[in-house]
């Protein structure tokens, strides 16, 4: 079987993490951890991995990285990512954790092309050790060159066992049709977007409606970007079930401090339930006013 383009790439270091190379770039993976809401309190559910670009031993921003890479080159540094976050989750991340990784449709123009990524997707995740229940694979808010093409290829991950989830929704393409014809299993809400709709009653009632009626079909919500505490609570108000951004925790490199899992109080199941996170973080600021919504109303 021929080596993955992704794993062609890395490079092992001696902390047991691993590492990219795309030219003049070393690429290295950083988690942020994905909260839910459990009782009145944070528990951890997933972990979503992000790139972090260096160039000459300085850090470099992700959207400065992207931007220099040829559009001919996207889809093998999107392999060499999820390559990256993968080997490292296996390697640092409990194994009752599920990892959520990217996918960008646009470069999915042709059958082969996704049959070639899912094959790489299983050499990867049988060398890090991984269940596919364990990865959650985001799609982002993206119009692929063949919708047909993107159906199948997510019809083909969610038979080997990977969740999906819609990333960004409630940016500018976002379309309701797209989450009936994909139906993901989660659906991640673009940051900008929910602050906007939580400035008004209006707005945050609109997206608590959202968010019911995603419920109600049996998808899971994530906020993402909370940087603030009011933020975070009108999360919890909504009925948000996951929530994710600065206010909580941020990316940390691999290999990372967080040790949130503890195995001896880990049901089995967990591993393949990002939605039912088992172990309870600090609980929910107490004691706190109450607010009707919105930064108007903060302290």
């Amino acid at each position: 079987m021929s080596r993955s383009i992704g794993l062609a790439h890395i490079i092992r270091q001696d902390d047991g993490t691993s590492t990219g190379v795309w030219g003049i770039y070393t690429l290295q993976s950083a988690f942020q951890p994905i909260f839910a809401f459990n009782e009145g309190k944070l528990s951890i559910a997933a972990f979503e991995g992000v790139i972090r670009p260096f160039r000459d031993g300085e850090p470099q921003s992700p959207m400065a990285f992207f931007s220099t890479c040829p559009a001919a080159d996207r889809l093998h540094i999107e392999a060499l990512t999820r390559t990256l976050h993968l080997l490292n989750a296996g390697a640092c991340l409990p194994q009752e954790a599920s990892i959520f990784v990217n996918f960008d449709p646009s470069v999915f123009t042709e059958r082969s092309i996704a049959d070639n990524a899912l094959r790489e997707m299983r050499l990867v995740l049988h060398e890090a050790g991984i269940d596919p229940r364990r990865v959650v694979c985001e799609v982002t808010e993206q119009r692929s060159a063949s919708q047909d093409t993107l159906h199948s290829f997510v019809g083909a991950l969610r038979a080997n066992g990977f969740r999906i989830a819609v990333d960004d929704y409630g940016a500018d393409d976002s379309d309701i049709n797209r989450i009936k014809e994909l139906k993901p299993d989660i659906v991640k809400f673009d940051a900008y977007w929910i602050t906007q709709l939580m400035e008004s009653g209006a707005g945050f009632a609109l997206l608590t409606t959202m968010v019911k009626g995603f419920e109600a079909q049996g998808i899971r919500t994530v906020f993402e970007g909370i940087e603030e505490g009011w933020q975070l609570e009108l999360a919890e108000k909504s009925g948000a079930s996951m929530v994710q951004g600065f206010v909580l925790a941020r990316p940390e490199l691999a290999p990372t401090s967080f040790r949130v899992f503890g195995k001896s109080s880990q049901p089995a199941a967990a591993a393949r339930d990002a939605d039912k996170p088992p172990v309870a973080a600090p609980a929910l600021p107490s004691g706190r006013p109450v607010k009707a919504f919105g930064r108007r109303t903060a302290q």
